[in-house]
């Protein structure tokens, strides 16, 4: 066999072009039937040309004849790259969307890239929530699209359940409810897995349980190499800890492990209300918050922002929305009633009420908006309520110029992390993120934007950047700016890695070396947060 391949193109004629693809397209079927044992030592000595795309989509077709391969302007294709949360990733287009309906083929997949790593780009898609372009979609290139791969198995007298990275959190709910258990996932029924299971990810169980990251047992991982492993507590320890924070730097994983717990039902839902109320909403949740008894059955969030469909409904521009729960089967407990029982609030829109996961998951997804277009940005401050106040106050007075923007819905959000969920990563395991018991509590201060037309993209990130540049100097001046960035909130120039603290990113750069080393990661994938940029 051999050794080793340079590929070297030095004529950029079409002529070669055309030489280059049928190359491709008949060599690569032959290594792969012999299992691909020297793909990885292929090298160029010159990127090759845009042809080279569809080079590597006719060797997978010739690889997997059976595969899921929806070329740009097929009806499949056009139904997939429009079913994104925003719009602003909708906006980009893939030359192909790869369908992959095993490990296997994903394996395939990466053998086939090995060579191309930095010349063919590509995106990983598992429900494609995060609204960020380019996190997962890519333009031009392939996007490994992986709802098929949706598979919910328990394991061991239903402790463990294995979730396919392709699945959506609402139907795993479905799974657990009726026996009685559930999971640290996401708060909404349509929320994948990957993308909060990578990143750290709140739930409602956070309180008690951790961040959803800290929650997985074991990831399955497609390596650079194509080479299939498991990361977990005994198996490539170093791996499963830098995957708890590590997005999409180190592979492609396929199956998320994670563990169960008894549940019944829980107590939640919205309640709305008006902006004079917002400031002693601030002080009740810094209140509960710095409780040295502080129960860990609650979840708690508190938003202030602009909907055009409310303004018009109530008369008034600025509203309130509190979204407490009580994770036990206890109807209207004492510690939420600062947060439910508001005077004013629009009693109509109250939906406090005892329901299972399931249903408190899909409340949350009817709430949210979706293939709508759509930007989130996040920092991270001390638990103050003088420091959260004055955030409120930037925010609410630099809404008025977008009060006329089509469709827009404007809100800031205020999600504690209570002492109890960050004393919950290193007992678990350890994560990345760079958080501890001592640093808390924390808030997260999240802006969620929603509007329709592109060419008021402009506008709404324009304030969304402004907005937080003003509440950030505001939170540094009083001391309690804390540098952490939560990576599925982050937007374009926040370095959501550097926040982790240099520790944790020289233990990313080392994963990524070991796990990693011809750097596919960084450069085939090059959307989100890469731990070499």
């Amino acid at each position: 066999m051999l050794e080793t391949m340079m590929i070297h193109f030095r004529s950029r004629s079409s002529a070669s072009h055309l030489v280059v693809r049928a190359a491709v397209a008949i060599i690569y079927p032959l290594l792969l039937s012999q299992s691909l044992p020297f793909i990885s030592q292929i090298t160029m000595a010159e990127p090759l040309p845009q042809t080279t795309v569809n080079g590597v989509v006719e060797t997978l077709k010739a690889a997997l004849p059976m595969g899921r391969i929806h070329l740009r302007g097929s009806p499949e294709y056009e139904k997939l790259n429009s079913a994104y949360l925003s719009g602003l990733e909708s906006d980009l287009r893939p030359l192909v969307i790869f369908q992959p309906s095993t490990v296997t083929e994903i394996s395939t997949f990466v053998k086939i890239l090995t060579p191309f790593a930095g010349v063919v780009e590509c995106a990983i898609r598992g429900a494609g929530q995060q609204p960020l372009p380019g996190c997962a979609n890519v333009d031009n290139g392939i996007t490994l699209e992986l709802s098929l791969l949706n598979s919910i198995t328990l394991k061991n007298q239903n402790s463990v359940v294995q979730i396919g990275a392709g699945a959506r959190w609402g139907v795993v709910y479905q799974k657990l409810d009726p026996l009685g258990k559930s999971v640290t996932g996401s708060r909404s029924a349509q929320g994948g897995i990957g993308g909060l299971a990578l990143a750290g990810g709140l739930s409602f169980f956070s309180s008690s349980q951790g961040f959803i990251c800290d929650n997985v047992l074991n990831y399955e991982v497609v390596l650079s190499s194509g080479k299939v492993v498991q990361a977990n507590a005994n198996e490539n320890h170093d791996l499963w800890v830098a995957l708890r924070g590590g997005g999409n730097n180190l592979g492609i994983v396929t199956r998320y492990d994670f563990r169960t717990f008894d549940q019944g039902l829980l107590w939640g839902g919205n309640v709305f209300y008006f902006a004079d109320s917002f400031p002693g909403q601030i002080q009740a949740l810094i209140t509960e918050l710095k409780k040295p008894n502080a129960t860990e059955l609650t979840h708690l969030m508190i938003s202030i922002g602009y909907s055009g469909a409310l303004a018009a409904a109530f008369g008034v521009p600025i509203m309130c929305l509190n979204q407490p729960y009580y994770t036990k089967a206890v109807e209207n407990p004492r510690v939420l009633e600062p947060f439910t029982n508001i005077t004013p609030q629009i009693q109509a829109l109250n939906s406090m009420s005892l329901k299972n996961v399931t249903a408190a998951a899909s409340e949350q997804t009817a709430a949210g908006q979706s293939q709508v277009r759509a930007g989130y940005i996040n920092i991270h401050v001390k638990a103050d309520v003088a420091t959260l106040q004055a955030i409120s106050d930037i925010y609410t007075a630099a809404l008025p110029p977008l009060y006329n923007v089509a469709g827009v819905t404007l809100s800031l959000t205020l999600q504690p992390y209570p002492v109890s969920l960050l004393a919950k990563g290193d007992a678990a395991g350890g994560n990345v993120l760079g958080l501890h018991a001592s640093d808390g509590p924390i808030v997260s201060v999240l802006l969620l934007s929603y509007w329709e037309k592109k060419t008021d993209d402009a506008a709404v990130i324009g304030f969304m950047d402004a907005t937080l540049a003003q509440m950030r100097a505001a939170a540094t001046a009083k001391g309690t700016f804390l540098p952490f960035i939560y990576m599925n909130y982050a937007w374009k120039g926040q370095d959501v890695i550097k926040s982790y603290g240099t520790a944790n990113k020289a233990k990313l750069q080392a994963a990524s070396k070991k796990y990693d080393p011809i750097g596919m990661f960084q450069k085939a994938f090059p959307g989100g947060f890469k731990v070499f940029p």
